[in-house]
């Protein structure tokens, strides 16, 4: 009799225990909880905050509003991949964020002699005229994105009279040089000449 009131007692205690295991879990579940709610309440205030300070920074043209109604040539086959986002030229941790050129998204990639057209399915595109292309590089990092050694194509352009890095990495990161020496070609004035496709796979 007494053995089987010991076992009793003995479970009542595990029950207790898995009731009172259970109450702190819950409780740390709810700490958890909120301390990501806090970190994600400050990231965004951060966002708004710096959204605000480069208000004045003046909005790029729109893609397809702000294209010119004849596109051009396509200098190169159409360059389909990510794009990371934008930074002040040099700095590539000073990210854009306003008028939405600081959302990653995928990005198809179109360069004619007039101009640099980034179309984004799921942002804003936008369009940067020949005139205000800077140059092209290869880079490891741009707008806290990390990569392998110049595993990101970064496009340096103005916008108004800021200097911009966008950085962008293609399906296929071979891709990458052929970019690299066209952009910086018309830059330099020295159009190159078309080759592969354009968007409706006319060939050039």
């Amino acid at each position: 009799m007494t053995t089987l009131l010991h076992l009793q007692l003995a479970a009542d205690e595990k029950k207790s225990a898995g009731v009172s295991d259970w109450g702190g879990y819950l409780l740390w579940v709810g700490i958890f909880a909120v301390l990501i709610l806090g970190v994600y309440a400050l990231m965004w205030r951060a966002w708004k905050k710096r959204g605000a300070r480069q208000a004045a920074l003046p909005a790029p043209a729109t893609v397809p509003a702000g294209a010119p109604a004849d596109p051009g040539t396509p200098l190169l086959p159409e360059l389909s991949g990510r794009y990371f986002g934008s930074t002040t030229a040099g700095q590539w941790l000073d990210r854009i964020v306003a008028h939405g050129l600081g959302t990653r998204s995928a990005a198809d990639l179109t360069l004619t002699e007039k101009g640099l057209r980034v179309d984004r399915p799921a942002a804003a595109g936008f369009y940067i005229p020949a005139a205000d292309l800077v140059g092209a590089r290869f880079e490891k990092a741009v707008a806290g994105k990390v990569l392998p050694e110049g595993g990101l194509l970064v496009v340096t352009w103005k916008l108004g009279d800021t200097e911009l890095d966008s950085g962008f990495r293609g399906d296929h990161a071979a891709e990458h040089d052929a970019w690299v020496d066209a952009v910086n070609r018309l830059v330099a004035g020295d159009v190159p000449t078309p080759t592969g496709t354009n968007k409706e796979g006319t060939a050039q």
